[in-house]
């Protein structure tokens, strides 16, 4: 079974969104922790959760993503905006426990010009304090297309911070396939070629995500914007490759395409008429 959905708004609440995804043929979503311009959480309602945790297991979901909201910077060169990252992602982790065995993926962020070393060692050092023994939350690092100075533009950069995260097995990665096409891995004319990259440097059993885009712009523009599955640059053909190959055909898929419910829907019924079962 193809495991794909969308990003869906916390608006309405969790078993709404659980709703929601099974209203356009998903079996899984992602969703903000929080504000994703801002920093304030909503209070966690678990009977809403409990809805949505009925929802996952009578309709055999697959693991849902949350995502952190674009405000965590953890490498910037504002020590106050650092603190709030940390504050923020330590407590996204203890509200995820409500969906145990869940995802929980964040941008690297942007050294902004202090240097990729400078950055990775205030992220490696806010991991190092939020994540504990005992969560059963997956922390995953996103591919980034490389703009300005983000950090995560290569899978080298990646490797390093999961390599010097002390409590790595709670450590994993989503791919995103229009932030890697961007940053410059060919995965429209060379898949194998750049899956075996990626396991050489950080080793694909870290792959627990992915990002399903297409792209506005060309090859290696370290540009960063999404286009519509089969209308960018990436192109069907090369999508329908990626949720069909072996080493990644069992993940979850998430578009965060420029759409709608009903232009996901879409996406979801084109996708799985591609998938082979």
């Amino acid at each position: 079974m193809l495991n794909i959905g969308c990003h869906l708004s916390t608006t309405k609440g969790f078993e709404n969104m659980g709703k929601e995804a099974l209203g356009i043929g998903a079996n899984t979503f992602q969703f903000f922790t929080r504000n994703p311009r801002g920093g304030k959480a909503k209070k966690i309602d678990e009977k809403d959760v409990a809805g949505l945790l009925e929802i996952a297991k009578n309709n055999e979901f697959a693991t849902i993503l949350a995502h952190a909201p674009y405000t965590l910077n953890a490498c910037s060169a504002d020590e106050r905006t650092r603190e709030f990252a940390l504050e923020m992602m330590a407590d996204d982790l203890v509200r995820m426990e409500y969906l145990p065995n869940s995802l929980y993926n964040f941008h690297p962020g942007s050294h902004v010009k202090q240097g990729v070393e400078v950055g990775i060692d205030y992220i490696v050092n806010m991991l190092n304090t939020v994540i504990k023994p005992e969560q059963t939350t997956t922390v995953l690092l996103e591919t980034m297309a490389g703009k300005g100075t983000e950090v995560g533009r290569s899978f080298e950069e990646i490797a390093e911070i999961i390599n010097r995260v002390e409590l790595k097995d709670h450590m994993g990665v989503c791919l995103d396939t229009c932030h890697v096409y961007d940053a410059g891995y060919d995965i429209v004319n060379d898949l194998d070629g750049v899956l075996e990259e990626f396991d050489r440097v950080i080793g694909l059993d870290r792959l627990r995500a992915i990002h399903l885009n297409d792209s506005k712009n060309p090859f290696g523009s370290h540009k960063d914007r999404h286009e519509k599955i089969g209308e960018g640059n990436i192109g069907l053909e090369a999508i329908k490759r990626i949720i069909n190959h072996p080493k990644l055909r069992h993940l979850p898929f998430f578009l965060e395409t420029p759409n709608e419910l009903e232009g996901y829907k879409n996406e979801i019924e084109l996708l799985r008429s591609v998938y082979s079962e």
